[in-house]
C-alpha cells in the first residue's frame, strides 16, 4: 500500500519514511516543501514529491491508500503558522481525502490536545489548533486514527509503549516509537476509529494498540 507521509522532512516523518521503506507491503510517498529535500530522499530510494500545505499538495496523495499527517509549523514560528499548518493545513488535506481519497487517515496530534484548557502559556495555542484539527477529523467520516504522544525525545526506540484513550500522567516517548505506532496503525484495522494517548511504557507496540 502506498502511504502518503505529510511532513516527511520532520523528525517523526523522517523516521517513519525510513521505517516504511524497509517494511513489507508499505510504500512511503514523502511530501516535502523543497525540491532539494525531495532530491535527497529520491537519492535514498524513496519516492518524494514537493507540496505545500498553504498551496498545492494533491500530487502527494495521488494513488495513496493511506495518509499520515505528521506535519507541524515548528516551535520557532508564530501563532499564524500554527493556525495555517497545524490546523488549516490538516483540514485541507482531510477535505481532499473526502473528495478524492484516500479514506484512511492517521493524525499525529499531541497529548493534552483533548483538553487545551488544562494547559497554559505558549503551548496553549498549539494545543487548541490540534484540538480543532482532531475534532474535524473525528466528525469527517474518514477512517481515522489519532495518536497523541507525550513529550518527544531523540532517544532510541524501545518498541514498548503505554497507549490508552486517556493517560493522566505526564511523560515522554521517543519519536522512533511514535513511528512504530504509526506503522502498527497502518497494518491494524482495529485501530480505525480510535484515539490514543501515547507514552513510553512496558507493553509491545503491537499489543498496546490492539
Amino acid at each position: 500500500m502506498r502511504v502518503s507521509v505529510i511532513g516527511a522532512n520532520g523528525k517523526i516523518g523522517r523516521l517513519l519514511v525510513e521505517r516504511l521503506r524497509a517494511a513489507d507491503g508499505l510504500e512511503p510517498v514523502a511530501m516535502v516543501r523543497e525540491e532539494a529535500q525531495a532530491a535527497d530522499l529520491r537519492g535514498r530510494g524513496v519516492e518524494a514529491v514537493t507540496g505545500d500545505l498553504e498551496g498545492e499538495f494533491a500530487a502527494a496523495l495521488e494513488g495513496a491508500g493511506a495518509v499520515v499527517f505528521t506535519a507541524g509549523s515548528g516551535a520557532h514560528t508564530g501563532k499564524d503558522k500554527t493556525l495555517l499548518i497545524d490546523l488549516w493545513g490538516a483540514v485541507r488535506v482531510m477535505k481532499h481525502c473526502l473528495a478524492r481519497g484516500p479514506r484512511r487517515f492517521i493524525m499525529v496530534s499531541a497529548m493534552r490536545a483533548g483538553d487545551p484548557d488544562a494547559a497554559s502559556g505558549g503551548i496553549k495555542p498549539y494545543l487548541v489548533a490540534k484540538w480543532a484539527a482532531d475534532e474535524w477529523l473525528l466528525r469527517s467520516g474518514l477512517e481515522y486514527t489519532i495518536l497523541r504522544p507525550g513529550g518527544l525525545t531523540e532517544d532510541p526506540g524501545t518498541g514498548r509503549v503505554e497507549a490508552a484513550a486517556r493517560i493522566e500522567r505526564r511523560g515522554k516517548i521517543p519519536r522512533a516509537d511514535v513511528a512504530a505506532a504509526i506503522e502498527r496503525c497502518l497494518r491494524a484495522p482495529e485501530t480505525v476509529g480510535k484515539v490514543y494517548d501515547l507514552l513510553s511504557g512496558e507493553v509491545p507496540v503491537e499489543e498496546a494498540l490492539r
